[in-house]
C-alpha cells in the first residue's frame, strides 16, 4: 500500500463501497448460500436438474454479468421473484463489525453502497454488520435497470442519480473487472482481496491474481485498517 494516502485521496468527497465480498470479507458463507439458492430457484423455475441448473447459472453469469440478467433475457423470469428468493438468506452467521462501523463513521464524505445485488439484500447485510445507518443510499441492481456492473451503463447511471463526481470519489470492490471502468471515469480504486491463507467462497475466474492490473489504485487484505489508516494520515499530515 503506498504511503501517505490522504495526499492522494485528500480529494475524495464520496466513498462508494461494493457489498458482498467487500464490507464482509470471503471467507463468510453468505455467498455461498445465495449462490446454493440461485442454483435452486432454476431448479425450480425451468425444470432442471441441480448439475444442469449450476452448469447454465454459470453460464448466464459470465456471458451476461449476472444470472438474473441472463435468466431475464433467455427465460423471460421476474427480477422481484428472483431477487426476493436468492436473498432470503440466514445472515446470523455474520458478526457486528464495530471496527468497521467506526471507520466508515468518520470518513469526511459521502458513503454510498453499488451492488449488483438487491437494495433489501444489502440493507439487511448492513444491518447484521452493524453499518445500516452509516450510508446516504443504495444503488442497486434495479437502480441500475438490471445492467450489472462491471458495464458501463451501470455506472452512468450510478453517477446521474447521486451526483457524484467520479473524479472526487473512491471506490472499494473485491473483482478487479468492476474497477475498470471507475478508474477509467478518474475515481480511485481500492481492491479488498482476502488475506494471506484466508477461505476464499469466489469463484476462482473471480480471484485477482498476483499481476495486480494498472487500473487499481490500492489494495488492501483488511478495509478496517485501510480506512482508518486513511483517517490516520489525514489526521497527521504536514
Amino acid at each position: 500500500m503506498p504511503s501517505h494516502q490522504n495526499r492522494v485521496l485528500a480529494h475524495v468527497e464520496t466513498f462508494v463501497f461494493d457489498l458482498d465480498n467487500t464490507l464482509y470479507p470471503s471467507h463468510c458463507d453468505l455467498w455461498p448460500k445465495i449462490d446454493a439458492r440461485i442454483t435452486l430457484y432454476m431448479m425450480h423455475h425451468l425444470g432442471l436438474d441441480g448439475l444442469s441448473s449450476r452448469a447454465l447459472q454459470k453460464h448466464y453469469y459470465h456471458h451476461y454479468g449476472t444470472t438474473l440478467r441472463g435468466l431475464m433475457q433467455e427465460d423471460a423470469v421476474g427480477a422481484e421473484d428472483f431477487l426476493a428468493f436468492v436473498h432470503d438468506i440466514d445472515r446470523s452467521s455474520l458478526p457486528p463489525n464495530p471496527t468497521l462501523a467506526d471507520a466508515i463513521t468518520r470518513l469526511p464524505g459521502r458513503k454510498l453502497i453499488l451492488t449488483n445485488g438487491s437494495r433489501d439484500h444489502a440493507l439487511n447485510t448492513a444491518k447484521a454488520l452493524g453499518l445500516e445507518a452509516l450510508f446516504e443510499d443504495v444503488f442497486d441492481i434495479a437502480d441500475a435497470d438490471f445492467v450489472p456492473k462491471p458495464h458501463p451503463t451501470a455506472y452512468e447511471r450510478f453517477f446521474d442519480k447521486h451526483a457524484v463526481d467520479p473524479a472526487r470519489a473512491v471506490m472499494f470492490e473485491d473483482l478487479t473487472k468492476n474497477l475498470l471502468i471507475p478508474h477509467q471515469r478518474g475515481m480511485k480504486t481500492v481492491l479488498v482481496v482476502p488475506k494471506p491463507g484466508q477461505l476464499d467462497h469466489r469463484d476462482k475466474i473471480e480471484i485477482a491474481g498476483r499481476e495486480i492490473p494498472p487500473h487499481i489504485d490500492y489494495v488492501t487484505d483488511d478495509l478496517e485498517s485501510f480506512l482508518l489508516g486513511l483517517l490516520e494520515d489525514a489526521t497527521n499530515k504536514p
